[in-house]
């Protein structure tokens, strides 16, 4: 596909696509659900095709110079129960050659609920503290900051003297950690998964927590 990103090419091997990549995603979806039970029952392994968690192939080219219609990983979102979209707390999966990692959190939400987040990180950061810094977190996690991710400054109604300045700032509350593939295609990848959701599990408490849904 990344030597053949057109239409014509992808309308001949469509079936290919159903065949090793969607339905295999979907069972992997299907399989995971327990783990993700254990973890929140407020967050969904769906296996619908459109609005599930897993994410269409198409590009949204609308706003992007890069034209290619079709993206060439795979992204795996479990969205909370209340989420409609990618920017709702989530537990995220990509997989692309050489370019595998997993995430949590919220990605780009919209400003009002961004402001409930840092309101939340400025009057609590003790939970903040132990939501993100704590050897759990950043033996597995490393917070997103950068280009698109911060603000330039403390927003003006938040005190720059606050403990943890720089978390103010962000746009996105999002985390990541890489995978090899040699992680990716091992027997116990999905157990292996779970256990970097779990070390993730007081973040995503706190991101639920100030925007007022269930964890």
């Amino acid at each position: 596909l990344e030597e053949n990103n057109d239409r014509a090419w992808w309308d001949v091997n469509k079936d290919r696509y159903l065949e090793v990549i969607r339905e295999p995603a979907r069972d992997f979806i299907v399989d995971f659900a327990p783990r993700l039970e254990k973890i929140s029952p407020h967050f969904v392994a769906d296996t619908r095709t459109v609005g599930g968690s897993l994410m269409r192939p198409y590009r949204d080219t609308r706003f992007s110079k890069d034209r290619t219609p079709y993206k060439t990983n795979v992204g795996i979102q479990f969205r909370h129960e209340m989420g409609k979209d990618v920017h709702a707390p989530g537990f995220y999966l990509h997989l692309e050659p050489g370019a595998c990692f997993t995430g949590v959190g919220m990605w780009r939400p919209e400003a009002a609920v961004a402001r409930q987040v840092r309101e939340a990180i400025y009057e609590s950061p003790d939970d903040w503290r132990r939501a993100t810094k704590t050897k759990r977190f950043t033996e597995v996690w490393e917070m997103e900051r950068g280009e698109g991710y911060t603000l330039k400054r403390v927003p003006r109604e938040l005190d720059p003297d606050h403990p943890y300045p720089d978390d103010l700032r962000l746009k996105s509350f999002i985390a990541t950690t890489s995978l090899t593939q040699r992680e990716v295609t091992s027997s116990g990848f999905d157990s292996e998964l779970a256990r970097k959701f779990v070390a993730a599990a007081n973040f995503t408490r706190f991101l639920c927590d100030a925007t007022g849904i269930p964890f």
